[in-house]
C-alpha cells in the first residue's frame, strides 16, 4: 500500500510547499511549510480531546478566516499541555509566519505533532520558517509529506485528477497525513492535509469534509488513544476554473467520490503502517440495521486487542470479534451472524447463524499469514454497511511506545 508519487504527479495549482530540518527531531525533516498566495478556501476538523493542544486552539479560531495563506507544521513536538507558554509559541508562530509572507496571522494554520508536555523550540522553529520561505516550489508536497512524520515508517501520500462531467474541468487532488500511534480518531486523523484546485465555497467544503471524514479517518483504529492534536485540513485554491461545486449536481457528486476515496486510501495507509503493525486488518460489516449500528460494530471489532494479539498471532479466534461486536454500542442480532476470515489465500466461514462451524485449522492458519486480512460479518438484518481499519498488537508496539522519549 505504500506509493512512491513523484513530485511531478502530486502539484496543485495555486500551491507551493516545502519540508526541511530545523533541530526540532534530532535527524529527518521536521518542518512544513504550505502556502496559497491568493488564499485558500478551508475546511477541518479537529480532535474532541479535552486536552486539546495549542496548535489546535489557535488553528480553530484561525479557521474563522474566510481564507487560509499558509500551513506550518512541525514533527518531534506536539505543544501540547504546555500551558500559557503552548498558546503563546503557537501564536508567535502564525505572527511569524505572517511576516514573512506579509499576510495576516490570523490566516495562518499551525500544527504540531510529536513528545506531549515538552515546551517548543520556538526560536529553532522561527528560524526554520526563515529558511523555508526562499524554498518553496510547486512540486513541494511530496517533501511535506515527509516533514510530518514521526514514528510513520513510510509518508503516506495520494493524489487523483478528476474530470467533472458537466463543466468538462479537470482538477486536481492531492492528500497526505502522518499517524502510526496514539491513533483512534474522534473527528479526524492524527495529521492530515488534502489540496485540491477545484472551486467549492467554504459551507459546502466544510459539510464534505465533515462526511469524508465519518467514513475514513474516523473508522480507523491503532491503539485505541484519541490524540490530543487531530487534525483534517482541507484546502482548495479554486484556480480550476470551474463554477462552483454544488451538491445534487454531477460534477459535485463526481468531485465528492474521488475526495473522499483519496482520504480513504490515506486513512489505510495509517492503519497499515500502526506502531509495529504486521498487518492490516479490515473489518466489514454487512447487513445491518443502520449504518450508525454498523459503524459502532466495525470500529470496536479494529479496536479490540483480543482481537488485534489474535490476527498477530494468527489465531483464528472468532470469538474474540463476537465479544467485541457486543459491547459496541451497535445494534444486532448475534444469532443471524455469519462470519468468515478472508485475504489473499482465501476465505474461511467460522459462524453461522450464531454458531460456530468446525473448520479447517491449516487452511485458517495459511490465511492469516498474509499482511492483509479482512473479517467480515454479515448481520442479515438489513442494508447498511461499513468499513473499518486497523491493525495487528505486536511486541514492537510495547517496545516502540516504552521507549519513546527516549
Amino acid at each position: 500500500m505504500k506509493n512512491d508519487l513523484t513530485p511531478e504527479a502530486v502539484s496543485v495549482p495555486g500551491f507551493k510547499a516545502c519540508a526541511l530540518f530545523c533541530g526540532i527531531k534530532k535527524e529527518n525533516k521536521d518542518l512544513t511549510l504550505i502556502t496559497c498566495e491568493k488564499g485558500a478556501v478551508a475546511a477541518a476538523v479537529f480532535t474532541t480531546n479535552l486536552s486539546k493542544a495549542a496548535p489546535v486552539i489557535v488553528s480553530q479560531e484561525n479557521m474563522k478566516q474566510p481564507l487560509v495563506h499558509a500551513v506550518v507544521i512541525n514533527s518531534g513536538n506536539a505543544n501540547a499541555c504546555n500551558g500559557q507558554r503552548g498558546l503563546d509559541d503557537a501564536k508567535r508562530t502564525t505572527v511569524k509566519t505572517g511576516e514573512l509572507l506579509g499576510v495576516d496571522p490570523s490566516s495562518v494554520i499551525v500544527s504540531s505533532t510529536g513528545v506531549i508536555g515538552v515546551p517548543l523550540p520556538i526560536e529553532k522553529l522561527e528560524s526554520g520558517i526563515e529558511k523555508a520561505i526562499p524554498m518553496l516550489k510547486s512540486d513541494g508536497l511530496v517533501e511535506a509529506a515527509e516533514g510530518i512524520m514521526t514514528t510513520d515508517t513510510f509518508r503516506k501520500l495520494s493524489a487523483k485528477s478528476v474530470a467533472l462531467p458537466e463543466s468538462g474541468v479537470t482538477v486536481q487532488i492531492v492528500g497526505f497525513s502522518k499517524g502510526s500511534g496514539m491513533i483512534h480518531p474522534n473527528m479526524a486523523t492524527m495529521l492530515g492535509v488534502t489540496l485540491t484546485d477545484a472551486n467549492i465555497e467554504k459551507e459546502v467544503f466544510q459539510t464534505l469534509q465533515k462526511e469524508s471524514t465519518d467514513v475514513t479517518f474516523n473508522m480507523i483504529s491503532v491503539d485505541g488513544d484519541t490524540s490530543t492534536n487531530d487534525m483534517s485540513l482541507a484546502l482548495s485554491s479554486c484556480e480550476a476554473g470551474n463554477p462552483p461545486l454544488k451538491p445534487g449536481t454531477k460534477d459535485y457528486e463526481v468531485f465528492k467520490e474521488a475526495f473522499i476515496d483519496l482520504q480513504k486510501t490515506l486513512a489505510k495507509l495509517i492503519a497499515k503502517d500502526g506502531e509495529g503493525a504486521s498487518k492490516l486488518i479490515q473489518v466489514k460489516i454487512n447487513g445491518a440495521r443502520t449504518e450508525k449500528d454498523a459503524r459502532l460494530l466495525a470500529r470496536s471489532v479494529t479496536t479490540s486487542s483480543l482481537v488485534k494479539a489474535a490476527i498477530f498471532g494468527r489465531d483464528a479466534n472468532w470469538g474474540r470479534v463476537l465479544c467485541a461486536m457486543g459491547y459496541a454500542g451497535g445494534m444486532f442480532n448475534p444469532d443471524l451472524v455469519d462470519l468468515y476470515f478472508e485475504s489473499e489465500f482465501g476465505s474461511i466461514q467460522l459462524m453461522e447463524k450464531g454458531a460456530g462451524l468446525i473448520f479447517d485449522e491449516d487452511k485458517a492458519l495459511k490465511i492469516l499469514e498474509s499482511d492483509t486480512i479482512d473479517i467480515v460479518a454479515q448481520l442479515g438484518e438489513g442494508e447498511a454497511s461499513a468499513e473499518a481499519w486497523g491493525c495487528d498488537l505486536t511486541y514492537e508496539y510495547v517496545k516502540i511506545n516504552g521507549e519513546y522519549r527516549s
